[in-house]
């Protein structure tokens, strides 16, 4: 446990943060899924790269990552069609 008020305060921060990171995270990987169902409607891919992209943006997940998610499923998508 810090001692310093400041460190204090950056480990309350840190915690709201990972707490908000990980529900999103959560989301992500749910819409991931609900996308590669048969039978999901093409909303449901365009959700799911949506949220890649936000999650991206806002520095939760490696634009590298979100880039390589949304290929993988464009390309299970292209091979079920």
């Amino acid at each position: 446990m810090p001692n310093i008020r400041s460190a204090k305060k950056w480990m309350r921060a840190s915690a709201r943060r990972r707490q908000r990171n990980l529900s999103v995270k959560t989301a992500l990987k749910t819409a991931f899924k609900k996308a590669l169902a048969t039978g999901a409607p093409p909303e449901a891919r365009r959700d799911a790269e949506s949220a890649f992209d936000k999650a991206a943006a806002r520095g939760i997940i490696h634009k590298n990552k979100a880039n390589r998610k949304k290929s993988r499923l464009a390309r299970h998508l292209a091979r079920s069609a």
